[in-house]
């Protein structure tokens, strides 16, 4: 069987593919590499795979194609016929939606758009693909259950998300295209992005400059961490959802259907005060931090918490590494990298 996995030189992309490069399945990566930051950080990702799968019978190969390209994309799809796709290709962060709205559509609705097409056109056995906590938008009743309504985003990314929910609905409705789609909740750990808190905060402090802390540190996040994470998807890519010809059309829940569709939080169950999470960094830094406070930004949701009952049942299995731990791992990553 052969995976595609898009956004394979992305932060959940990467650590995906290195997983799959050990087991006996052939592995095709999919990335446009684009600038959105540090591309160097990209292509020392890409190198490692590309070293590990010379290891390993040569498994990976990387497709250096943007999904936004159907023309581009089909050419993938023919060539290698994949039965499996992870998507986890999209234009992620909150922030960057306030300045930059059509990358959010390009990517995360026509991209979303063309791979459910060729998984349509290809007769994929299992679609999975990333949402975000952010879909919960205006819930302030945490945990937040699969159950609950999302139709009120705060921010376009999370809009995008939803819609991508809906419309691989649709496909799965349609087409009887197997789909799982997966709500991630704030995934860190070594080799993470840039433009996230914790690398953010951590290149600050070094060169001894503020950080900047939103909600005024009382904002609360479900961190989790990137290990947990792929332990997830190596479980879910196997286990395909089916339709159920049973199914109450009259008691219809948003994390219900009758197609072979399923949604699932991802997420530690534990949510972190921001400065909490700030005092651990600080822990393993051996330094305070110089914290410039400020209000709630735009977009930005004031806690998010995971219910994971869900996945739990479905894969035996759900997140539990502890911030202490993961803040450790990264910040030797970090040091590492960046020779600090």
């Amino acid at each position: 069987m052969t995976i595609l996995v898009t956004g394979a030189a992305g932060f959940i992309g990467f650590h995906l593919c290195r997983r799959l490069i050990k087991l006996d399945e052939k592995i095709i990566g999919l990335d446009n590499f684009n600038s959105y930051y540090d591309v160097n950080l990209k292509e020392a990702r890409n190198e490692i795979l590309l070293n590990e799968s010379k290891l390993n019978k040569n498994k990976f190969s990387i497709q250096r194609v943007d999904i936004c390209n159907q023309e581009n994309l089909k050419r993938v799809f023919d060539k290698f016929r994949p039965k499996y796709v992870v998507h986890l290709a999209a234009q992620p962060g909150v922030r960057y939606s306030l300045t930059n709205p059509s990358s959010y559509i390009n990517n995360n609705l026509v991209g979303f758009g063309n791979i459910l097409e060729n998984c349509k056109t290809y007769k994929i056995k299992h679609l999975i693909f990333a949402s975000s906590s952010a879909v919960y938008g205006g819930n302030i009743n945490t945990p937040f259950k699969e159950n609950q309504n999302v139709d009120h985003p705060v921010s376009l990314y999370a809009a995008t998300k939803k819609s991508n929910e809906l419309m691989a609905h649709v496909y799965s409705n349609l087409y009887g295209l197997p789909c799982t789609g997966l709500r991630f909740f704030t995934v860190y750990g070594p080799w993470g992005r840039p433009d996230m808190a914790l690398s953010l905060f951590i290149k600050a402090m070094l060169n001894g400059e503020e950080i900047d802390v939103n909600g005024n540190g009382k904002m609360e996040r479900d961190f989790t961490y990137i290990d947990d994470v792929v332990e997830g998807l190596m479980r879910l890519i196997y286990r395909i959802p089916e339709k159920n010809d049973n199914f109450d059309k009259e008691n219809i829940l948003p994390n219900s259907s009758w197609c072979p569709y399923k949604i699932f939080n991802m997420g530690n169950s534990n949510k972190v005060l921001l400065s909490d999470y700030i005092e651990v960094l600080e822990k393993y830094l051996g330094f305070k931090a110089k914290k410039r406070f400020h209000p709630i930004q735009p977009g930005e949701m004031f806690k998010t918490e995971s219910n994971n009952e869900l996945l739990k049942e479905w894969i035996n299995f759900k997140p539990e590494t502890s911030i202490d731990y993961g803040i450790r791992m990264f910040v030797n990553w970090y040091r590492n990298f960046y020779k600090q």
